[in-house]
């Protein structure tokens, strides 16, 4: 057998994730949170291309509509890797956006995380996982989990990660029609805070919930109203701090089933949850 060998991806998969749980164990004095929740990952997301010049400019395309450039973590993302580095470094990135802003999916922690990892490789910067998942710290909480790419049990703020490994079942996501800001969520007086901390093997065997799902639904209808009606099918809950809701099937083709019922105003997809991310799957030397 030849050596493994690796080809780079001309399109790169920037996936959903899904909360499975969200528990809120208290404030800490700097104003973060500490958290108990879990992390997967599912088999639909973005999509970004990359042409890398010698320009020492970063271009992104098409511009995210109320989103300035310095603001966008796609950008930011770029940014960060280009000033590791004393060489001229360009790139122009096309994003295919399919996920929505604002939906507790990890659109945009994704597409950052995308960056940072596809760069890495088309720059030929060498950077290692764990250098590149602090970067993506500085980016925002959920970076680091979609850089490592494996379902992970999170605690502290949310940087503390165990890889674990869960049957990997199939999803209905609803998206009602609202942007929720998290940082709303989270300073809102009313956010239960008390949740106690359990070990990973104790959560295994307990009914998973999310913390700040109440609160959504006081704050804003339309997910009450998505969760109302999908509990019609199946048990449901938020993932992050919404605004998309979710089921679980052992088939797609039940998933589907459900999706077909949807009311006109309920956008939704169905996925499969995985363990490893598609962007790490794809990485994968192929041995020839």
């Amino acid at each position: 057998m030849e050596p493994a060998t690796m080809t780079l991806p001309t399109r790169w998969p920037a996936p959903a994730k899904l909360n499975l749980f969200l528990h809120i164990n208290g404030r800490r004095a700097d104003g973060y949170h500490e958290l108990q929740t879990l992390f997967i990952f599912l088999d639909h997301g973005d999509w970004l291309s990359f042409a890398v010049d010698e320009s020492d400019a970063i271009r992104l395309e098409p511009a995210l509509p109320g989103v300035p450039l310095e603001q966008n973590l796609i950008y930011r993302a770029a940014a960060l890797l280009k000033a590791s580095q004393s060489r001229p470094l360009g790139v122009t990135i096309t994003l295919d956006k399919r996920l929505p802003m604002g939906g507790g999916i990890g659109g945009g922690s994704s597409d950052a995380a995308t960056t940072l990892v596809a760069l890495n490789r088309l720059w030929d910067l060498k950077l290692d996982d764990e250098t590149l998942a602090e970067l993506g710290r500085q980016l925002g909480a959920d970076v680091p989990v979609f850089v490592r790419g494996h379902a992970a049990f999170a605690e502290g703020v949310g940087e503390k990660l165990q890889p674990v490994t869960v049957p990997q079942k199939w999803y209905l996501v609803l998206v009602p029609p609202v942007h929720v800001s998290t940082a709303a969520i989270f300073t809102d007086p009313e956010l239960p805070r008390d949740t106690p901390k359990y070990s990973w093997a104790t959560l295994q065997e307990m009914d998973w919930k999310n913390d700040c799902q109440e609160l959504v639904k006081k704050r804003h209808p339309e997910v009450a109203n998505a969760l109302s009606w999908l509990l019609e099918y199946a048990p449901s809950r938020m993932t992050g701090t919404g605004a998309c809701v979710f089921a679980e099937f052992e088939t797609e083709s039940a998933a589907r089933k459900v999706l077909a019922n949807a009311p006109n105003w309920l956008q939704g997809f169905v996925a499969q949850g995985v363990n490893l991310s598609p962007l790490r799957s794809g990485l994968q030397p192929v041995c020839a």
